[in-house]
């Protein structure tokens, strides 16, 4: 019986040192397989672009272990979707996109390259873990040998381990995992929602945009959120996501609000005709 196929990716391009700390942290637990963009893709969510350059073969070498690597000229999810459909030769048993330079939390999910791969992953059945580590922001673009992955790599192989052994619920087919900058390998870990802020928010000054950072409303951040647990209790998250964004609401009470509404406009209309009537 063949070992369980493992493809690796990443949003910030093949050649991320995070991308080689992730494949360093999962010898031994299957097959590995390594697709990913060409170039840095962050922040490309689930963005569906590529061009006609033809995708590179190589190998990652790991003492005598060689590993194939493709390198795609496309978006994460493009990427993702060569992997899945051209280039795996079977079905991945896991797809680990990660380890990415900064953490991705709250709302913001929706524009990370990290999470956009893995949600590829999980909409074509593979069962997907996406890593990132908290670091600065001027490393977020980079591929700096400042950053020390060791931690992040840990968890990464940590919660790999488990998705292969125990599975994951269909409903729930991705896992996000953020790793705080300080955390160790026996820090403690919590399974967390996310939140509704936004945590990176875009800075304006003089009418045009001059970067990024983070912001927090501390007032209303949810306990149980991705970001209280690495900005406030310093702590892993492990999210479970779906790609499912229906809103948590009563369908029939929503429906009922919505006819509520239209009939205030019917009523407001019929009786503007009859004032144009009479007159």
């Amino acid at each position: 019986m063949p070992r369980p196929l493992i493809v690796l990716t990443n949003d910030d391009g093949v050649r991320s040192p995070g991308l080689l700390a992730a494949v360093h942290a999962l010898r031994g637990l299957g097959e590995l397989m390594v697709v990913a963009p060409r170039e840095q893709q962050s922040s490309s969510g689930r963005a569906f672009y590529w061009s006609k350059r033809p995708v590179l073969k190589s190998k990652i070498k790991i003492g005598r272990l060689q590993i194939p690597a493709f390198a795609v000229d496309a978006s994460p999810a493009v990427t993702m979707r060569n992997a899945l459909m051209l280039l795996a030769p079977r079905p991945p048993a896991l797809v680990v996109s990660g380890i990415n330079y900064g953490e991705n939390l709250g709302s913001g999910l929706t524009i990370s390259g990290t999470v956009g791969a893995a949600l590829e992953a999980a909409s074509d059945g593979v069962p997907a873990l996406a890593v990132s580590l908290e670091t600065a922001k001027e490393f977020h673009m980079s591929h700096s040998h400042a950053v020390d992955f060791s931690t992040a790599a840990h968890w990464t192989r940590w919660m790999a381990e488990r998705i292969l052994a125990h599975a994951i619920p269909e409903n729930a087919p991705v896992v996000n995992v953020n790793v705080p900058s300080d955390a160790t390998d026996a820090t403690a870990w919590r399974v967390t929602r996310a939140s509704h802020q936004a945590y990176f928010k875009s800075l304006v000054q003089d009418g045009k945009f001059i970067g990024y950072d983070v912001v927090i409303r501390a007032e209303d951040l949810e306990r149980d959120s991705d970001i209280y647990a690495v900005r406030v209790d310093r702590v892993v998250s492990i999210t479970p996501l779906t790609y499912d964004l229906t809103a948590r609401v009563n369908f029939k009470t929503f429906a009922r609000t919505l006819q509520k509404k239209l009939n205030v406009k019917r009523t407001r209309a019929r009786a503007t005709n009859k004032t144009v009537r009479r007159v």
